[in-house]
């Protein structure tokens, strides 16, 4: 379900028209994100680590209006009751990488089934949208598996309405006893601050490791 939002009442209404109308500002960050526990976790029940991190991520992500944001067909500003994850997959014999989408579900069990199902159902179909159908509550996410970076940009030539955060993860690494992954989000900062990043990081973080709970 998408609500409109009353831009009369939005509390965030004039940050919205400044930082999407005049500043246009977007912002990225990255970060090492403590997973230690979380592959514990995974390893204990012989669980996956891209469907298990994905659900992490969405799982927080759907839990803050500011980067469920969007337009609906009318051009009213407003947010999704839920996001769909949209992933990449790769394609090692031709180098090449797909897009799929999995339906959102609350519960662990059920999500990772999906995505484990949709990934093996469209490794094959090298297309840029491999699986058809996506609806636009959606939140980009991609991962690097090769390599553990320290910062990461976007490059765009051209106005955007997108309001969604674009996400991207790197190779984990140990550091001094513990293990960390590079996270990196991409946000607009018309309809979030440094505050609602930090938040949402911070519970991303506390979501994986926090992770039993969920299983």
């Amino acid at each position: 379900m998408f609500n409109k939002i009353d831009m009369e009442k939005y509390e965030r209404a004039e940050y919205f028209r400044y930082y999407m109308d005049l500043i246009k500002t977007k912002c990225n960050i990255t970060v090492d994100m403590d997973i230690t526990d979380f592959l514990k976790t995974l390893k204990n029940n012989n669980l996956k680590f891209y469907q298990s991190f994905v659900y992490a991520i969405m799982k927080s992500i759907n839990e803050y209006p500011q980067f469920k944001m969007a337009y609906d067909k009318d051009k009213n500003l407003g947010y999704y009751d839920y996001c769909n994850p949209s992933y990449t997959i790769f394609h090692k014999d031709n180098e090449t990488f797909s897009d799929l989408w999995t339906q959102w579900n609350d519960d662990f069990k059920t999500f990772y089934k999906d995505m484990t199902e949709d990934m093996e159902k469209y490794k094959d179909v090298k297309k840029v949208k491999a699986k058809p159908g996506r609806p636009g509550n959606f939140i980009p996410i991609s991962n690097l598996p090769w390599l553990s970076f320290t910062s990461c940009s976007y490059d765009t030539y051209s106005e955007s309405q997108m309001l969604f955060p674009v996400i991207i993860f790197g190779k984990y690494f140990d550091d001094n006893g513990t293990t960390k992954i590079p996270f990196t989000i991409f946000i607009n900062h018309a309809v979030a601050d440094g505050f609602h990043l930090c938040r949402l990081i911070k519970n991303i973080e506390e979501t994986c490791n926090n992770f039993k709970i969920y299983m």
